[in-house]
């Protein structure tokens, strides 16, 4: 790789995790004069604590914005020519901005929406058919984690399978091997409450914790 190549895809690859730190959710939170999805539930940015939050027409408006950072570090470094090397590592780095922002001291969501962005622009057809998955399995158990987990997990079995079907790139495997990883990642305080029994399903409101805090008012 040339010295121009090298600096050229160093310089997309920051870009990239800069537009995938956007913290799309409180701008739009802010905005519109909402609670900021921060203060609810797991303190994450991401669609689940937006929608409790912000309501679901405003929790999809920062939904589309965060899938549109995954989108846009990948036609961004196509649109320079990087190649679909760059292309995948700019797509991981969107991912890591939005779970691990600089604009929030490294906080942010899980990174399912941008690793949907970045899969549409790789392959519409396979994001096409994890859509109908996604929703399925969450209308099934309510839980949004399984749903981002499963959705997921299939879309990089999937693109794999597609890449080797089909001849695709081979730097497509590292896109479905880590964007499936790095998604698994950024849950695995979710895969914990999962196995304790803990995790909230849509629809069921935070435990009451007033009692406990009463309790510990009384005088002793």
């Amino acid at each position: 790789m040339e010295t121009f190549e090298l600096v050229r895809a160093i310089l997309i690859v920051v870009a990239a995790y800069v537009i995938g730190g956007i913290p799309w959710s409180i701008i739009v939170a802010r905005a519109a004069g909402r609670t900021d999805p921060r203060t609810i539930g797991s303190g994450r940015t991401g669609g689940a604590n937006a929608m409790r939050a912000m309501g679901p027409r405003l929790a999809l408006l920062s939904g589309v914005l965060d899938l549109l950072k995954g989108t846009a570090a990948v036609l961004l470094a196509r649109a320079l020519g990087a190649g679909t090397g760059v292309e995948v590592v700019a797509a991981l780095a969107a991912i890591i901005g939005h779970s691990r922002s600089p604009f929030l001291r490294l906080g942010g969501g899980r990174g399912v929406a941008p690793a949907f962005g970045a899969l549409l622009a790789f392959s519409p057809p396979i994001a096409a058919v994890i859509i109908p998955l996604f929703v399925i399995v969450i209308a099934i158990t309510r839980y949004s984690s399984v749903g981002s987990l499963t959705a997921c997990a299939a879309a990089g079995v999937l693109l794999a399978w597609a890449t080797a079907t089909f001849g695709w790139d081979p730097w497509l495997y590292l896109y479905a091997a880590g964007g499936t990883v790095l998604v698994w990642l950024f849950h695995t305080d979710n895969l914990q409450r999962l196995l304790a029994g803990t995790e909230r399903k849509i629809g069921t409101p935070p435990p009451d914790t007033s009692a406990a805090v009463n309790a510990t008012d009384q005088p002793r």
